[in-house]
């Protein structure tokens, strides 16, 4: 007799299993994650002038303060995928099914097994969608940096970095010293004493500014004596989805991804085939929802 398992999960049991799929996506670590976006989310941005005065014993209305509103809409994302048990026998996990040829329903463990598979999958598409994404693709939200309509393209209120004064488009070794500079001296100055200003960059720039240091014996070592990735002060966040030949610096309280962990629309369910069809087949479904936005364009600086 065959042993099949059927696992189902919706709304907040699902979302426990996403929400440790998106912990891996590196750049998470570094945005402001806001989990339960139901339709879309207004991020306030405030503005404030003129608001502090002389004192004295009259009421005096003085400054302004301005309330504007940007939105945060993830968008609906699913896998759908059929596996086969019979390409699962020459594997490894073979050995976690019920033996025979007909008596190879899913364990318990194989199911753990395809839902790390799952959260590896999830993870790393998000993981590019966040700066290279474009809602107008199938299976994509739009990102930071992707070229022409990313958030930080389409506000102009965004500080851009000019290199056009030799450090070069494409990084090098010999380049990326400079294009940093050039990065940081654009960061508002309100702005580059925050905690959490961070310069967002690809492993591949990453790479090639260690190289850079290493050359010039200038390793950042702390007061322990332990080496930390920054740039004048400001600490690197290494983000393996980030567009090549680009960078960006920002707060994290200023960057938001946005996500729905609990509604019924989040779901994952693995469906053995067996039963209902008599094929070997493994039916994988997963449903979630992603997006990006920024606040304050006027407290970002991109280069690229």
């Amino acid at each position: 007799m065959a042993f099949a398992i059927t696992s189902n999960y919706s709304g907040e049991h699902a979302g426990q299993y996403l929400a440790a799929a998106l912990k891996t996506s590196k750049s998470l670590e570094y945005l402001t994650v806001l989990e339960n976006v139901k339709f879309k989310r207004n991020i306030t941005k405030v503005a404030t002038s003129g608001m502090i005065t002389n004192a004295n014993c009259d009421f005096t209305d003085a400054g302004t303060l301005t309330l504007t509103e940007r939105v945060l809409n993830p968008k609906e994302l699913q896998i759908n995928t059929d596996l086969c048990k019979k390409d699962l026998l020459e594997d490894w996990q073979a050995a976690q099914m019920a033996a025979g040829a007909h008596n190879n329903g899913m364990s318990g463990d194989f199911t753990a097994f395809l839902m790390s598979h799952l959260a590896a999958t999830i993870a790393d598409h998000v993981e590019t969608n966040i700066w290279n994404g474009l809602d107008s693709n199938g299976g994509e939200f739009t990102g930071f940096m992707q070229a022409g309509n990313g958030h930080f393209e389409n506000d102009a209120a965004i500080v851009e970095a000019d290199n056009s004064g030799g450090a070069g488009t494409a990084f090098s070794a010999s380049n990326i010293i400079a294009n940093l500079g050039i990065l940081a001296a654009a960061v508002p100055s309100a702005v580059y004493t925050k905690e959490d200003l961070y310069i967002y960059m690809s492993p591949t720039t990453y790479r090639l500014y260690i190289n850079a240091i290493s050359a010039l014996s200038a390793f950042p070592f702390n007061h322990m004596g332990q080496y930390t990735p920054e740039f004048e002060g400001i600490k690197i966040a290494v983000c393996p989805g980030m567009v090549e030949n680009k960078m960006a610096a920002a707060q994290k309280s200023n960057l938001f991804f946005g996500t729905d962990l609990v509604s019924d629309h989040t779901e994952i369910r693995v469906l053995d085939m067996q039963d209902l069809d008599g094929s070997d087949n493994i039916r994988v479904v997963a449903k979630f929802t992603g997006g990006t936005q920024h606040a304050q364009g006027g407290d970002i600086v991109r280069l690229d």
